[in-house]
């Protein structure tokens, strides 16, 4: 495992299935710099068949394997890459299989899953069918089996076996090829499972061989080892040798004429490299193979080591491709209809992009411009303290200039000044993104705060919960995310949503929720000044109740019946009502009726840093703003009555109600008891809490406003706050 911490849950779920007590999972941390190495102890604590090795340095993905072979005493190995994840079921029907055939080497289908949602079978799948295969059968039998994919990852290979051929995964590039081809052949058992067990992760970025590099030059010392090892077999390897040979040049064929494999300028030497190996294995009596258009040419061009022929031979494929696809130009369409006033206001927006950027001018918005508001304003108020050469501007729709503070530059979304600052700024903050029509210019640095730490699933981890997807446009979304430079985590577990659900190419701030400040420092006089502009007696308990909103629902309703609720909590309570901003409520309390002054709608406050301050404790069941006020060390009850529903329609990160930051009350009447019976303030909850707070509030040290700017303001590189 080397940076994949947010895939990793994921993967070890799919593996550690509760009914097989014999399984053994050795998960080598190979150095990685992120989380990687704490969510590996988290497993191993809570599960005795997870064995962890962390390495004090970085040797790779072949020298890592080894480690964990050298580790695994089970009958047989299975070699998982650490981003991918098993289907269900598929490790115990990979173990019945094992136990039915007992063979060297079992060989199973597998899938690849890509960014958008989609899952397609490999394209190889009739191989485990056509023909039929028996049970267990020889190489020799049934060579079609070298045509699958050859990586560790699809195979369950006897550990005895592996150990006895001496074989060993090298480094570098493909490291895997010269083990899986030789135990092929050197194999006495082989079994197929035709069954898709695997699921192979297509990532947008951060797959090392589908980066332009030196290193792919590493395929040919893989290759070499694998004829080696056929030299040491002798004559048995004789049948083998002309469709090995044809699956390595093959396999060099797709590296050189991928675009994100080989340097453009390491092209010729690369094609040189092939004409040797070419030259060196082609076996005696070889036909090239003419099963595609053009293969053959291009393998004639290989052995005569003429590069420009084989690109010429390129060239004529592509041409060919072109006039069967009927050579239909692809049309640019303008998305929508742009007339009037808008088309005028598209027209100016093109023309100040081409004007230059202004290096000191900043952008600021928050929640779709509805205001001032969370991170950006917390970042706002630490530029202007420490980069005072900065101009900051808000965006802001007409509704909210009201609501601006004093002395604090806006726009008005959609204005001729929005567009132009669009255009020139330098500096861009936002807890959401900004509109697809905004074209993110060269020189222009963008930070992306987000707006709550993840209990729900976000980004592309919602295309599994279409309810919570809500026709989402995940393509658009993606491509507003690839705007980022800067993405801001507020604890270990966003970091890890953060890259699975939006895995573009930014920098991961890991420096705590800068909204947070606020908390951390809170003193009593705030808090004394906030609850008389409320209206909170002093001697009343304050219960902040904020629910999150619910996507299976229309419209805002309560989870329970607040009237009643309240009369029950008795005098000396007050509950301020902060329903989710996606709700429009007018006057809720006097609608229905509840006891004056003892529900207060909070809901189009402001500041819900002021309505956490003032409050005594929290009531919510399933909103973000849990992991801000866990910093403010007080009382968390949570309302947890739909929880396999929302858990079902919306997905979550973790089981809130295994790891509460409190009290969970599943019905009114615990609900109404935690906070009269005072198990909200009792050590129980206490311990929850502390407990929450380690694991979720560990970066939220009054500094994460400091850090930010520090980071993106002033250029600095900043640590990681202590944990």
């Amino acid at each position: 495992m080397h940076k994949v911490q947010g895939y990793i849950r994921q993967c070890l779920d799919s593996i550690l299935d509760p009914d097989l007590p014999n399984l053994e999972v050795i998960a080598v941390d190979d150095h990685s710099p992120d989380g990687c190495g704490e969510i590996l102890d988290e497993f191993a604590e809570r599960d005795s068949r997870v064995k962890v090795r962390h390495l004090d340095e970085n040797v790779g993905l072949g020298h890592a394997r080894n480690i964990g072979l050298d580790m695994a005493t089970g009958d047989y190995v299975w070699f998982f890459d650490s981003d991918d994840h098993a289907t269900e079921g598929a490790v115990r029907a990979i173990c019945d299989r094992l136990a039915e055939t007992r063979p060297d080497v079992l060989v199973f289908d597998y899938a690849r899953s890509y960014w958008n949602g989609k899952v397609k079978r490999s394209i190889i799948n009739h191989l485990f069918r056509e023909p039929p295969a028996p049970e267990v059968f020889t190489l020799a039998e049934r060579p079609s089996v070298l045509e699958m994919m050859m990586t560790a990852w699809n195979k369950a290979i006897r550990r005895e076996f592996l150990l006895d051929l001496g074989l060993r995964f090298s480094g570098g590039y493909y490291e895997d090829v010269n083990v899986t081809y030789p135990i092929l052949m050197a194999a006495e058992r082989l079994s197929l499972l035709d069954r898709v067990c695997y699921i192979y992760r297509q990532r947008r970025r951060g797959a090392i061989t589908k980066t332009a590099s030196a290193k792919h030059f590493d395929a040919f010392a893989q290759y070499d080892r694998i004829f080696t090892f056929m030299d040491g077999m002798g004559a048995k390897a004789d049948p083998f040798r002309p469709l090995m040979f044809d699956r390595t040049i093959w396999h060099l064929l797709v590296i050189i004429e991928r675009p994100d494999r080989v340097h453009e300028s390491e092209k010729a030497r690369f094609f040189a490299e092939m004409a040797k190996t070419y030259n060196r294995y082609e076996p005696a009596g070889h036909v090239p193979p003419d099963d595609k258009p053009f293969l053959a040419d291009k393998h004639r061009m290989i052995k005569a080591d003429d590069h420009r022929g084989f690109e010429r031979v390129r060239a004529a494929e592509a041409k060919d491709k072109a006039r069967n696809r009927g050579g239909k130009a692809a049309k640019i369409r303008r998305r929508g209809v742009l007339l009037g006033k808008e088309l005028a206001k598209e027209r100016y927006y093109q023309m100040q992009r081409r004007l230059p950027i202004e290096e000191d001018l900043a952008v600021f918005g928050a929640y779709w411009y509805r205001g001032y508001a969370c991170n950006p304003a917390a970042i706002y108020e630490k530029v202007r303290e420490l980069a005072p050469d900065v101009r900051p501007v808000w965006i802001v729709k007409p509704g909210a200039r009201k609501t601006m503070p004093e002395g604090v530059d806006y726009v008005v979304a959609g204005s001729a000044d929005y567009y132009r600052t669009l255009a020139r700024a330098k500096y861009f903050v936002n807890n959401v993104n900004f509109p697809d029509n905004y074209v993110k210019r060269p020189g222009q640095v963008h930070m992306m705060t987000q707006h709550g730490t993840p209990l729900k699933k976000m980004g592309l981890d919602q295309m599994e919960y279409p309810v919570g997807a809500n026709d989402m446009d995940f393509k658009a979304l993606i491509a507003r995310s690839d705007r980022w430079d800067y993405l801001v985590s507020s604890n270990p577990l966003s970091t890890e949503a953060w890259e699975r659900g939006f895995p573009c190419d930014y920098e991961m701030l890991e420096i705590g929720y800068p909204r947070n400040d606020r908390l951390v420092s809170a003193e009593g006089d705030e808090r004394t000044r906030l609850r008389a502009e409320l209206g909170v007696p002093d001697d009343a308990t304050a219960i902040l109740y904020a629910p999150t909103h619910r996507d299976y629902q229309r419209r805002y309703t309560p989870m329970f019946d607040i009237g009643r609720v309240v009369d029950a909590l008795g005098e000396g309570h007050v509950l301020l009502l902060r329903a989710h901003y996606y709700y429009k409520i007018k006057n809720m309390a006097a609608d229905l009726g509840w006891p004056e002054g003892r529900v207060i709608d909070v809901s189009k406050h402001p500041s819900v840093e002021d309505l956490m301050i003032a409050s005594d404790a929290l009531l919510t069941d399933y909103s973000s703003v849990m992991f801000d006020y866990a910093n403010l060390d007080r009382p968390i009850v949570i309302y947890a009555n739909d929880w396999e529903t929302y858990r079902l329609t919306r997905g979550v990160n973790f089981d809130l109600t295994a790891t509460p930051p409190g009290v969970v009350a599943a019905t009114e009447a615990e609900l109404v008891e935690a906070f009269t019976s005072r198990a909200a303030w009792g050590d129980a909850a206490a311990k929850n809490l502390a407990n929450f707070r380690a694991r979720f509030c560990p970066w939220d040290d009054g500094h994460a406003a400091e850090r930010a700017v520090r980071r993106m303001f002033l250029g600095e590189k900043i640590p990681n706050p202590p944990q």
